[in-house]
């Protein structure tokens, strides 16, 4: 806090008169990431941070803008979605374009008929030249219905909070945010519906007479530009985020991890692109208080841009616990491996390699090739245990054929066994029990195709399919354990070794094909709606016993 505190001071001393509009940071969830990655594929953009890609509300205005430039290169649909986000972004509270639904100027509820039209909307929002401020109603419900069974199953999951967020000093955002739900029907299906159950205390403990949930996120950041073209920015709190690259499910962070705790700084000028996180969370759930633990994820990313042609990175990842925060990791500078080896080896480290291409407009290719612990030496010898691998190879097709506004995306990614475990399981690649890393854990691996259509402003269609393989550890029928063949994040192969050996795919085979076809309609500006369906079907070799989920979802999504 204290060093945060202090960098904070020295950039509002350094560089008061420089100014921006609104620095605090557009969720995650927010379309209008999907259409910045379009655009950015089909070349209109040059560059998207997408290796950590949440972006300042400033930021996705100015990529707005840029594209708005371009406005003759784009589809009759294209131009509608870039209107609707140009609206949204301009944070205007101007009454042609935006309303109130407390405005202190007209009385209090006189601007509720227009709550349902395609303005902006908001609760209330405040403006000055150079501080303002935006309250936010938002609120959930799902509807799922489980066809699996001879008797249908459903659940329901009903929730409602509140956004506070804007801008202090032109350069200083914030954010608050809260939100608490309940949930009626099947439990097991619910948490197929909303896998961040899993990561919810309230939901785990169990200890009212309704399942209920909580999110809550929060954060302070700071952004300046000391020379033109060269962005700084330092944030700390909670929120949603994603590390790396990947279409489906991302190798680094794949954000379906419970929300951390974060010190973020970020650099961009030039060709150069850093981030540094470090970041705190919490180990597998207990019932009992004394086995609750923290345990730190550090994170640092180089990318080098180099226009019209590709972006290459570097990255590495540090797990830790049972101590304070390490200052070694804690610094932006430094070679994390090194470190480690200097504080005796006991954490969980990676480093990883990516690549993304931009030489050909409507195509991108992109890898990620990660190594976890120190195997340099091992790569000659791909089936020992402590060949600790992973990759992922994607492509994005954007305007297949000449057919405007529709997007094709094919990626393969494999894991080798024992990828994300460690001899200490409480600095596994876990937060709360959940796998950081890519959904489908170490030794299995997934080939995910993808399409989406925009049919216009309001109306996307999506169709996935998914073909994935894992080979699981084999159990005897009391429970123990027989044989390990890293197929479990929370098992690792210990000190002593049966054997050197870890072969791809080992053990108990498990073939699963998922499949997913939807649309997400928002008839009214701030009113939506994600309706699909959902088949995953999954084959044990071995046994030759196969399992059926299939279940429809309603997600209806309010936010103003």
């Amino acid at each position: 806090m204290k060093l945060f505190l202090i960098i904070l001071l020295s950039f509002i001393i350094l560089n008061s008169s420089l100014t921006f509009s609104q620095v605090e940071n557009v969720p995650i969830e927010n379309g209008v990431y999907t259409f910045l990655k379009e655009m950015k594929v089909k070349g209109i953009l040059s560059f998207i941070r997408e290796d950590d890609p949440v972006l300042s509300r400033f930021e996705v205005k100015d990529l707005l803008n840029q594209i708005s430039n371009q406005s003759s290169e784009l589809s009759n649909t294209e131009k509608k979605i870039l209107q609707k986000y140009q609206f949204e972004f301009s944070d205007s509270i101007d009454p042609d374009t935006a309303t109130q639904l407390f405005n202190p100027q007209n009385g209090f509820f006189t601007d509720l008929d227009e709550m349902i039209t395609d303005k902006v909307k908001y609760l209330y929002a405040y403006q000055e030249p150079e501080n303002n401020i935006y309250f936010e109603w938002l609120g959930h419900f799902y509807h799922g219905q489980d066809f699996s069974q001879e008797s249908a199953d459903n659940a329901n999951l009903y929730d409602i909070g509140f956004r506070i967020r804007g801008t202090l000093f032109n350069h200083l955002g914030y954010n608050l945010t809260v939100i608490k739900g309940g949930v009626s029907g099947d439990k097991a299906l619910a948490e197929v519906v909303e896998p961040r159950l899993l990561t919810s205390f309230k939901w785990l403990e169990d200890s009212e007479n309704i399942g209920n949930y909580d999110f809550t996120y929060g954060y302070l950041k700071y952004h300046t530009e000391p020379y033109e073209d060269m962005d700084i920015s330092v944030q700390l709190g909670r929120e949603d985020i994603t590390l790396g690259y990947g279409y489906g499910s991302k190798l680094i962070l794949s954000g379906d991890n419970p929300t951390m705790d974060f010190l973020k700084f970020n650099f961009d000028y030039g060709i150069v692109s850093f981030t540094s996180l470090h970041a705190s969370t919490t180990g597998y759930f207990s019932f009992t208080p004394e086995e609750r633990y923290t345990k730190y994820f550090a994170h640092n990313h180089l990318k080098l841009k180099f226009n019209n042609l590709f972006d290459v990175g570097i990255g590495e990842t540090m797990i830790y616990s049972g101590r304070g925060i390490e200052l070694g990791y804690l610094a932006p500078v430094t070679f994390y491996k090194f470190i480690e080896m200097g504080i005796q080896d006991r954490d969980n480290g990676n480093i990883y390699f990516d690549l993304q291409t931009k030489f050909v407009k409507n195509l991108e290719l992109q890898a990620t090739f990660l190594l976890d612990e120190n195997i340099l030496s091992n790569l000659g010898d791909l089936e020992k245990y402590t060949n600790k691998t992973a990759y992922q190879l994607g492509a994005f097709w954007y305007n297949p054929v000449n057919i405007a506004d529709l997007s094709l995306i094919v990626e393969y990614t494999k894991i080798r066994p024992y990828v994300y475990t460690h001899f200490n399981i409480q600095n596994n690649y876990t937060a709360f029990g959940a796998n950081l890393g890519h959904r489908i854990g170490p030794n299995a691996d997934e080939l995910m195709l993808r399409s989406n259509y925009n049919l216009n402003e309001w109306l996307r269609f999506t169709f996935e399919y998914r073909y994935q393989r894992e080979g699981n550890n084999i159990y005897a029928e009391d429970g123990t354990l027989e044989k390990n063949v890293g197929g479990d994040i929370a098992l690792t192969h210990g000190y002593v070794m049966e054997t050197d050996r870890a072969y791809f795919l080992d053990g108990e085979r498990v073939n699963t094909n998922f499949f997913s076809a939807g649309f997400r309609i928002e008839p009214i500006r701030d009113f939506i709606f994600d309706i699909s369906y959902n088949l995953n079907k999954s084959t044990n070799t071995i046994t030759n016993i196969s399992t059926e989920l299939n279940y429809a979802l309603l997600r209806f999504t309010i936010e103003y």
